[in-house]
Formats: structure tokens, sequence, C-alpha cells
């Protein structure tokens, strides 16, 4: 039999079947990761175990609150210090972590009674923790803002990467029962400084410490919770959420970060233009000298207006005019009016001779600072009757203390005038003599015209109102007022705006307030 011949002209197939079997390909592929992802590694974790470990974790206890006011008071005092490493044992004992994990896993499996539970303990522990270290930040006579507290009031688009990076690691620890690795995470996240930084701004009054260090602490724990959800879903924890609810959460997460990401890029923004601004005024500086002197503690200040720029400069010759042209410059390169000031100290003209000369400066300036102090608490010593080795000195944040030894006929007047004396002389440093407990001053009152016209201080019940107010905060010890209603809540008012504290007892009567302390000499 004689088979037909095929026709030679044969259709060729549709141009995008090979497309189509690539699709294929790859959704093949997807489905045999998902597959071996499903059976080797999520389904090896023991979800009912993970979930019990963790709702145990969050709940509110004693432990939790004292473990959570432990963390806070090592974190602020080691802020206060400056000191890193204390800030990173308060880190370690931070159990702050938990109930933020708590709720990351709370959202990823639908349970909302564990999230109140989680979400509860969090907000007390924060609550206490900040309420904490305002307390001992308004007790501690060291309230300077330190270059520990400052680095936590700019959080930017990198603090939440390292959020993100940390929460990745420690969700996959609690879900792979790493537990150990729990506490670098607990160092990176850095959850208690920033709420320490909190009650610092808080205790201070200080409005940009407080919201910078809360917007850092709600960023690392936004990203903590939301990276713990996201890690919690693709390990396979999502016990009852529906496939709306499962992209609704997704859509959530999405927007949570990008909402947190737009303020963290303009924070970011800003210190990155610093740094190049930095630079920019560095090379300025060395171009304006040739490229021949070497620049020493340059010191910009970018809140100033204008812009501040300081810098001490080793030079083989003076330049005139120096400081005019790098203004110049400067402010045609960054845009922005630029106010420089340079110190300029002629060495020989070698790199030898310049690292010298610059080693000798900071020899001589080291030398200076310990004159300053040594002076100062020889001056301090004779004023308050004491020898020098009482006196305080803190040369990093320039600050002296004392406590003045009782001298026979002398006031709270006669102690007020003696530090503020030598402040005056030192308007760098910060001065405090605490005086022993001397009877306080009266403080009168007078009405304005009119009737109507409320009452206010004379002269010297204004006086009076100041040097009680500075008395009691240099000893600490609260002042009891007593006397008519009305003077007693008008002296109270003004005593409590200048920070002291007192008990108010008011009485009958008319004439002047009279204050005294509440504990014996």
């Amino acid at each position: 039999m004689q088979t037909p011949n095929a026709p030679a002209d044969a259709a060729p197939p549709p141009a995008d079947e090979p497309l189509a079997r690539a699709r294929r390909s790859v959704a093949d592929g997807w489905d045999r990761l998902l597959h071996w992802w499903g059976r080797e590694v999520a389904g090896t974790v023991d979800q009912v175990a993970v979930i019990e470990t963790r709702r145990a974790e969050c709940a509110l206890s004693a432990r939790y609150l004292l473990m959570t006011c432990m963390s806070a008071g090592i974190a602020i005092l080691g802020l206060i210090q400056g000191s890193a490493a204390v800030v990173i044992g308060a880190m370690l004992l931070s159990p702050l972590m938990d109930p933020i994990m708590g709720v990351g896993f709370a959202l990823a499996i639908g349970d909302y009674k564990w999230l109140r539970q989680s979400a509860r303990s969090l907000a007390v522990g924060t609550l206490v923790a900040i309420l904490f270290t305002a307390l001992v930040v308004w007790a501690s006579p060291l309230q300077t803002i330190t270059s520990e507290i400052a680095s936590r009031t700019r959080p930017s688009l990198l603090d939440l990467g390292v959020a993100i990076f940390s929460s990745v690691a420690g969700a996959y620890a609690m879900i792979r029962g790493r537990l150990g690795t729990i506490v670098g995470v607990a160092i990176a996240t850095a959850l208690m400084p920033p709420l320490a930084v909190v009650g610092f701004g808080l205790a201070t009054l200080n409005a940009t410490v407080f919201w910078g260090a809360l917007f850092l602490f709600v960023t690392n724990l936004t990203a903590i919770a939301l990276t713990a959800t996201a890690m919690a879903r693709l390990y396979g924890f999502s016990a009852s959420l529906s496939d709306k609810q499962t992209r609704m959460q997704t859509v959530l997460i999405i927007a949570a970060f990008i909402a947190l990401s737009v303020p963290l890029f303009l924070s970011l923004r800003q210190i990155v233009w610093e740094a190049q601004a930095t630079r920019q005024a560095t090379a300025t500086v060395e171009e304006v000298f040739g490229g021949r002197a070497t620049i020493s503690q340059l010191a910009p200040s970018f809140d100033a207006e204008p812009m501040q720029v300081s810098a001490t400069v080793f030079t083989p010759q003076i330049v005139g005019e120096a400081e005019q042209q790098a203004e110049r410059l400067l402010t045609e390169r960054l845009g922005r009016e630029v106010d420089v000031t340079l110190t300029q100290v002629r060495v020989g003209s070698s790199a030898q001779a310049q690292e010298e000369a610059q080693l000798a400066a900071a020899r001589s300036a080291e030398a200076e600072a310990a004159a300053q102090a040594a002076d100062i608490a020889e001056r301090l010593s004779l004023l308050a009757g004491v020898p020098v080795d009482a006196v305080t000195v803190d040369r990093a944040r320039r600050r002296a203390m004392v406590r003045a030894r009782p001298l026979d006929g002398a006031s709270l007047a006669a102690y007020f005038e003696l530090e503020r004396r030598i402040d005056a002389t030192e308007p760098e440093w910060d001065i405090r003599l605490t005086p022993p407990l001397r009877p306080l001053p009266s403080v009168t009152f007078e009405r304005g015209e009119g009737g109507d016209a409320a009452l206010q201080p004379t002269t010297q019940g204004q006086q009076a109102l100041e040097l009680i107010g500075w008395a009691q905060q240099r000893t600490g010890v609260p002042v009891r007022l007593s006397g008519p209603a009305e003077t007693v809540a008008a002296a109270g008012s003004v005593l409590a705006g200048q920070g002291a504290e007192v008990l108010a007892a008011a009485e009958g009567g008319s004439g002047p307030v009279s204050a005294s302390w509440t504990t014996g000499e």
C-alpha cells in the first residue's frame, strides 16, 4: 500500500510554546522546592513545643519586671557614664525580646489571646523601664548627654537593617532550638538602651532626646516583631489563618516596613550628608594651605546657623585670610553659609615635625586640662573647708562636685554665693557645691494692682525662692512649706517649676511662707 507524502510546508509549533514550556518548568521547580522545604525543613520543626515555649516566656511575672528594672538601671548608668561595656551588660539582661517575639509568633498563627498577652507584657515592661530610668536620672547628679546617649537619638535606615537581620537570626534560633544565638541577637538589637534614653529625655525634659530614642525603640520593636512573623510563616506556623488573612498579613507587613523606611531613609540621608560635609571641610582647609598642613581636631556644628567649622592647623607657613578663603569655598561647595574658625600653629615643613607638633599640642592640652581640674579642686576644697581628695572632679564631662563642711556663721546664701563665684570663673564647667542643712528663708508675696490680681513674690521673696530651690536640688532633701493656702500654693508652683521637691502644708491666716527641711540637721 502506498503511503501518502507528508505536506512539504508543515505548520511550525506555536511561537509561545517555548515560553509556556519555560513557565511550566519554573512552576514545577518551584513546586519541588516548596515540597522539599515543607518536608525536609519546616516539617522537622516541633511547632507545638516551640509555641508552648514562646508562650511561657511571654507571661507578665515578678521575675520579668525585676529583670526589666535591673536591665534598665544598668543601661542608664552605663549611658550616663559613657561606658559601652556596661550598656552591653544591660542588653544581655533585658527580657523584652521575649514578648516582642511572642507578638510576632502570635500574629503568624492568628492566636489573638497570645497576642494580647504578649502585647500587655511588652507595654508594661516598656512603661516600667522608662519610669525607672527616669527616676534614676532624676536622682542622679549626672545628667549630661554623653556620646552613648546621643548615638541613640538619631535612628537611620541602617538601624532598621540591623533589627531585621537580628530578628531573622533570633527567630531562627527560637524555631530550631539554638537559644545560644539569642545572646548575640540581644546585643545587636539593643532594645533596652533606647528605652533608657527615653527615660533620660523624660527626666531632663529634653524632647529631642525623648522622641529620637522612642523612634529608635519603635523601629527595633516593629522590625523584630514583623520579621519574626515572616520567619514563623516561612517555617509553617499558620494554624488558623485563611488564605485571605495570609495575603492581608503580608500586605500589612510590607506596608509597615515601607512606613518605617521613609523617615529612616531621610535620617540616613542627613547623616550621610553630614559625613560628606565633614570630609569636604577637611579637604577644603587642606586646599587653602596647599596640602602642606596637618589638620587636628576639626569640629563641625551642623545645628548652628550659619554652620560652624573649627579646626587646629599645623602649618609650616601662616596663611593670611585662610578663614575667609575656607568660608568662601565651603559655602560654594555645600550650598550653605559656613563660619570657619582656624587656629594656625607654625611648625617645621617635614611630616615628622607636624606629627611631633600635633602630639605636643595634644599633650599640652591634656596637661592644661589636668592643671585646670587640679586648680578647681583646690579652690573648691578651700571654699568648702574639706580636703582636696573630698572634691569629685570629672574632667571628661567638666564637672566638679563637693559637699561643704558646716562653717560657723555661714548661711545658705553664703554657700550659694560661693558656688556662683567659682562657677562664674569657669563657664565651661559645671560646679556643684552641696551645702549643709542651714535654716531656709521665708518667702514674702505681694498682690499686683487690682483686687483680683494674682499673688507675686516680692524681690526678696524671689531671691528666697531661688535659694530654696538651689539648696533642695543640691542636697536632695525635700522642703516643707507652711503658711496661708494661697501663698503656699504660689510658692510651691514656683519651686516645682525649678525642679525642686516640696511638701505643702497650708494654714490659715496671713503672712509670709515659711520653709523648712523635712529632716533635722
